[in-house]
């Protein structure tokens, strides 16, 4: 078995596009195998700023050969037919065969073709591969034609040790041969096979694994940090970026000017981390040290010296500007920085940033009451303050900074320590990997930001549609179920979701007048979580549901089983929309359906179910809500009906006391008097009075059991 060995040299390749380009680079070559009918053993991708490589291990040298038989038109019929088959398949008439099918004499043409050379398909598989590799970026170069995200320099193209006659647009020189670092190693070389690649361009100083070349900056920043006592801070987004900027990692350490450590530690670590790419070092107390690494690409003759100081002088600019911001920022207080916040469009029908801040005010006092300790006063002047940060001078400039710096600039003027904190926490989660916060104040600020934004959208009906989320809606639903569930709150959601619209309206928001539309006029006789529920509730319930199938798929719970859940009307009427409560549902039904009575009992809903709505639509839509004992005449709908109305008398008590197992047991003692219903009861009889009466009973069990979860929902 052979192997194939491809490298596309060229300049510097953005770090956030190497790891992207390398795995395309893998899908569309072992893609463009499989099709050609080439089993491999394994696929491994490589990128260095400079280059992407692929090996593909197991290979056999041929395609195989194929054989296939083609049934023709019929041996009499009129030539041309004839002649259009002989041509699509390139066969003359002596290639074909006439065989009596039973249905006449047909031609069979026998096309055997012999599998082309592996290195000839290689060739075809890796120029359309170069032509076709989808960068988010790309560019043109020269006179040429082709577009890739830099000038491509050179590909290396070798099966089994030989090179590849390969050919590329613009004249791109293939063959067998590659070079080594930039400055330390930039002579060309010839490659046969992949572990003289890999070792020769070590030699040359090229690392081209980016986890070895990452394993090599953390242990010898590690070393350096240890030697002072110090310790490396953990950043494995930076770690990634400074992996992909480098092919021959060298690891240096600086240090801070000492005038410049009375800055937040975030400052410091931001600045550096932005646009100098260093990792910060802490002290066993996890305090900022006066250190950083800085990782070079040359091994320099002065031990790197001379490199350290360079990026120590940047350095040193680079923080007297965050200085400058600091001082200059914290000459105004942060409170006299909300009108301001009125000259910053949040969207252009939603009104300013000023607008939501006045919002949010109002609804983290309705949410402070169902976050238990919150201090509904410090949860206000939080959010007065939570977005007047985004007009300082420090946020400008690092936009990563917002709502931290809020916290200091709140501190600095005296603020409640858990509204100073708010203030920072309530941007958070910001994705699956983030920190959820737990205090009171910052978890009902963080909620209040979210469904203000939520509702507004939804208003104006500018909603996620496939992959197009550009106002980062799901995120924020995610970010609420997260904040509703880790901290286990017991919040209606409805009842939110219709403050925030009132909050909206209380502005008189033209724009999201018109989204909300009569709710303005319809709302006298409804409560507001009623009028709300009318007109947009629904669907915005239906995207939570989408968004908490994947907040819970990691736990291996079925879609299905949750769409089910948020279609139950509460007890109390509207929809289930506590999410606690839905989980726990969900939870139990989970459960109650891998149990053979759970199972039957579907099949037994559905059959139920089918009947009535079938029987239903006879009688012009009529439903069956009366039911007797004066018409039961067989054993078996007696026993189900007194069965029935014990069950009955458990499921509302249950659920209103979320005993949500409980209920579902009351439902499975079901399974038994149902199966014998169906099996010696027959519903469509010829008494009016009987018929209706057993419609009766079986449109009361599937009313009762959709109150526990709405089984129509459920698959399978």
């Amino acid at each position: 078995m052979a192997q194939l060995l491809i490298e596309l040299f060229s300049e510097e390749i953005p770090a956030r596009m190497q790891a992207r380009g390398a795995d395309d680079l893998k899908r569309l070559v072992t893609a463009g195998l499989k099709d050609s009918g080439l089993d491999f053993e394994d696929a491994h991708a490589y990128a260095t700023p400079r280059r992407l490589a692929l090996v593909v291990n197991g290979l056999p040298e041929t395609q195989p050969d194929v054989r296939e038989e083609k049934r023709g038109p019929r041996a009499d019929a009129p030539e041309k037919a004839i002649a259009g088959f002989l041509k699509a398949n390139g066969i003359a008439i002596e290639d074909c065969e006439t065989r009596d099918t039973g249905k006449g004499k047909f031609l069979f043409a026998v096309i055997e073709r012999k599998g082309r050379a592996t290195a000839e398909l290689a060739a075809d598989i890796v120029r359309d591969t170069v032509a076709g590799l989808p960068w988010a970026k790309s560019m043109r170069w020269g006179s040429g034609r082709m577009r890739w995200a830099r000038p491509l320099a050179r590909a290396l193209c070798v099966f089994d040790g030989e090179p590849v006659a390969l050919e590329l647009e613009g004249g791109i020189p293939c063959g067998n041969l590659t070079s080594g670092h930039r400055v330390h190693a930039p002579d060309e070389f010839d490659v046969g096979f992949f572990k003289d690649y890999r070792e020769t361009l070590y030699l040359n100083k090229v690392i081209v694994d980016a986890a070895e070349r990452k394993r090599v900056i953390v242990e010898r920043a590690t070393e350096l940090a240890a030697a002072e006592g110090l310790e490396l801070r953990d950043d494995p987004a930076l770690l990634d970026e400074v992996a992909g900027l480098v092919e021959w990692p060298v690891v240096l350490i600086g240090n801070i000017d000492v005038q410049f450590m009375g800055l937040p530690d975030e400052v410091l670590s931001t600045s550096m981390r932005t646009h100098q790419k260093y990792f910060s070092l802490q002290d066993p107390r996890g305090a900022l040290a006066p250190r950083f690494i800085v990782v070079a690409n040359v091994e320099a003759t002065d031990g790197g010296a001379a490199i350290v100081a360079g990026n120590e002088r940047v350095l040193r600019a680079r923080l007297a500007d965050a200085q400058f911001f600091w001082d200059q920022d914290r000459k105004q207080k942060l409170g006299d920085r909300v009108a301001a916040l009125s000259d910053i469009t949040f969207h252009e029908e939603l009104g300013t940033l000023a607008d939501k801040v006045a919002r949010i005010e109002v609804l983290v006092a309705e949410i402070a009451a169902f976050v238990p300790d919150c201090d509904a006063d410090a949860a206000r002047e939080a959010a007065h303050l939570c977005k007047a940060d985004l007009t300082t001078g420090m946020v400008g400039e690092f936009p990563g900074l917002q709502g931290t710096m809020g916290r200091y600039y709140a501190a600095a003027d005296g603020m409640n320590e858990d509204a100073a904190n708010a203030i920072a926490d309530h941007y958070s989660p910001a994705g699956p990997n983030d920190m959820c916060p737990t205090a009171p104040v910052s978890v009902a600020l963080a909620l209040a930001d979210r469904i203000d934004t939520l509702v507004g959208f939804w208003a104006i009906d500018e909603k996620p549609t496939g992959s197009r989320d550009p106002f980062a809606l799901r995120r924020a639903a995610l970010g609420v179920i997260r904040l509703v569930l880790e901290n286990d709150l017991r919040l209606p959601l409805s009842d939110v979701f219709a403050h925030a619209a009132q909050a909206y309206l209380d502005q008189d928001n033209t724009a999201v007048k018109a989204g909300i539309g009569a709710l303005i006029s319809e709302v006298d006789g409804k409560t507001l979580a009623e009028a709300w529920a009318e007109y947009h509730a629904d669907d915005l319930y239906m995207f939570f549901a989408d968004r908490l199938k994947v907040q819970l798929r990691d736990r291996g719970v079925r879609h299905d089983l949750i769409s089910a859940i948020f279609a139950v009307k509460k007890i109390e009427g509207g929809l289930e929309d506590d999410l606690v409560r839905l989980v726990k549902r969900v939870n139990a039904l989970s459960a109650f359906l891998d149990t053979d009575d759970g199972e039957n009992l579907l099949i037994a809903y559905r059959r139920a179910a089918n009947i009535v709505e079938i029987e239903s639509k006879k009688d012009g839509g009529e439903h069956y809500h009366s039911r007797t004992t004066k018409f039961l005449t067989e054993v078996a709908e007696k026993e189900l009906y007194e069965k029935f109305t014990e069950v009955d008398r458990k499921v509302i008590p249950s659920l209103e006391e979320e005993n949500f197992a409980t209920a579902m047991e009351a439902l499975a003692s079901l399974r038994q008097p149902v199966d014998a219903f169906f099996d010696q009861v027959r519903v469509n009889v010829d008494d009016v009075n009987l018929r209706k009466n057993r419609l009766a009973l079986l449109f009361a069990i599937c009313h009762t059991m959709n109150r526990v979860a709405n089984f129509s929902k459920i698959e399978g």
